[in-house]
């Protein structure tokens, strides 16, 4: 290995390491506020760079479909237990949520995808498609078991994994597909050549980032969130409402992974379960930050990024072991660092 192979590599690293940094963040945002290993994070991203996919090939994406039956189902939850209730006043917000909402974005869908818009305007349909799944998913899976135990919402997560996958199937078919970059452009820094891609995903992930630090820090509702995070019980008891903040955070996390599919189709071909491998590596990266912190798990996703791009060159059978066995030191040092307390001590 040269200097200018390294730089190539470094700048690979990099590039993934930005896509896993928000994966990171979206997983430790998810486990602090609801206690949720959100092992399907992984699965928007593949419903987020497939649905643009579907849209730039003039077609009307699954994931439209799809986001009518989800809502079918909350509704009759919803709207079920406000009748049971006596809360007649909720109808009307269910039904337009949960039926008027995505029964409007399908027909823009089936409208707009024949005659192939601009490309921001596939991107916000794309992600208008997926992210309500979000809130929806965490309404049928997790809310009702919100006080349940890690483990069994770990349990509910793998089941949901699957469930999503199978979808992610059905929806957009075992083809690959791959999306248009959003920049051709080209740099020369020495010897080394820089692609316009890679600078665009890495600015994209650096100013999402920064988005939700304003977004925690600036915001009422952020502001919440790490509230929960921090004490669950000492949230409710000054008025915040966890189920909120869980439908908050899944959104957020659906988002991310969204966008996160979207900037890296260009780059790689997506299947209905590429996801998965990638949110795992997000995984990794999360651990090493401990599922608590922010700033140390988007290190730990440059780094995961890093090794991965130079496993590649000296050992590409074993790259993914490589990158994965990463997590078991980090494991034993957090273990023995540890001050272990049962789940009831810590709420």
């Amino acid at each position: 290995m040269n200097f200018d192979i390294a730089l190539l590599l470094a700048q690979d690293g990099l590039t993934n390491g930005a896509i896993y940094a928000l994966m990171a963040l979206a997983l430790v945002l998810v486990f602090a506020v609801t206690r949720v290993i959100f092992v399907p994070q992984g699965e928007f991203v593949s419903y987020g760079a497939l649905t643009l996919a579907s849209l730039q090939l003039g077609k009307v994406p699954g994931t439209a479909l799809l986001l009518i039956c989800t809502g079918l189902v909350v509704l009759l939850i919803d709207g079920y237990g406000a009748l049971r209730a006596g809360r007649l006043q909720r109808l009307p917000r269910i039904v337009l949520e949960n039926l008027v909402l995505p029964l409007a974005l399908a027909g823009l869908a089936w409208w707009v995808a024949p005659q192939k818009p601009a490309l921001w305007i596939q991107v916000a349909l794309a992600l208008a498609l997926v992210v309500p799944l979000g809130p929806m998913l965490y309404r049928l899976a997790f809310q009702p078991l919100q006080n349940a135990s890690v483990l069994v919402l770990l349990i509910v997560a793998v089941a949901v994994h699957y469930a999503m996958t199978g979808l992610g199937l059905l929806f957009f078919g075992a083809e690959g597909s791959r999306t248009p970059a959003f920049s051709d452009a080209h740099f020369g820094v020495g010897t080394m050549s820089v692609s316009g891609q890679s600078l665009f995903v890495i600015g994209a992930s650096i100013a999402l980032i920064f988005a939700l630090y304003l977004f925690f820090e600036r915001t009422v509702y952020g502001k919440s969130l790490r509230a929960t995070a921090v004490n669950r019980l000492g949230a409710r008891l000054v008025g915040i409402s966890t189920t909120l903040a869980g439908r908050l955070t899944f959104t957020l996390a659906a988002a991310i992974g969204a966008v996160s599919g979207i900037l890296v189709a260009p780059i790689t071909t997506i299947y209905y379960d590429s996801g998965f491998l990638v949110g795992l590596k997000g995984f990794v990266a999360g651990i090493i930050g401990g599922l608590v912190s922010y700033p140390v798990a988007a290190f730990g996703a440059v780094l995961v990024g890093l090794l991965e791009s130079f496993s590649s060159f000296w050992a590409s059978a074993f790259k993914e072991v490589i990158v994965f066995t990463l997590i078991i030191p980090v494991l034993l040092w957090r273990s023995l660092r540890a001050r272990h307390l049962e789940e009831e001590e810590e709420e």
